[in-house]
């Protein structure tokens, strides 16, 4: 549904203006500002440093929504899904977003991943070692393998992220 309209005066006349969902611009000084079609208040039209941690950065391979991302350097900063099953692919952040491959993928570092599911609600969710990109409500427990909470689930569908540094073990 487009944003909502409201009446403005211009030079003397009575005008109708679409409200701004996506802001950013010198242009849109002034506007009134509508929520998106979920209901809330786009990053974009929030003062810097105010609403969700976040960095755009190019996936290196096909992210699905919920997946937990590690950022490493392959000519320049990359994601790609985190995995357990080996030291250096430990979890940065996660989107909520599918990506392609060479695509930018939005990272969040914080707050609540809601594209996952099959959580139990209380339960501590690590980095898997066997599903790159997802978690598990045990801990990694092989040789080489890393222990990384990311996090606890909140409901069946959503994980409260915290994400932690990891342990290797012997």
């Amino acid at each position: 549904m487009p944003a909502r309209k409201y009446l403005s005066h211009n030079n003397g006349r009575i005008q109708e203006v679409q409200a701004t969902v996506v802001g950013g611009t010198p242009a849109q000084d002034g506007h009134i500002v509508a929520l998106d079609a979920n209901g809330r208040l786009d990053n974009s039209v929030l003062p810097v440093g105010i609403g969700a941690d976040t960095a755009v950065i190019q996936a290196s391979e096909n992210l699905a929504a919920g997946d937990f991302v590690n950022i490493w350097n392959s000519g320049g900063p990359r994601v790609r899904k985190a995995d357990a099953s080996t030291v250096g692919k430990e979890a940065h952040g996660f989107v909520l977003a599918a990506v392609s491959s060479g695509s930018n993928a939005t990272v969040y570092f914080e707050g609540t991943n809601n594209q996952v599911t099959g959580k139990t609600v209380g339960a501590r969710q690590y980095l898997s070692a066997t599903t790159p990109g997802t978690t598990v409500e045990t801990p990694p427990s092989g040789s080489g393998q890393v222990v990384q909470l990311l996090g606890v689930a909140t409901s069946a569908t959503a994980i409260a992220t915290e994400i932690e540094d990891g342990i290797v073990l012997a």
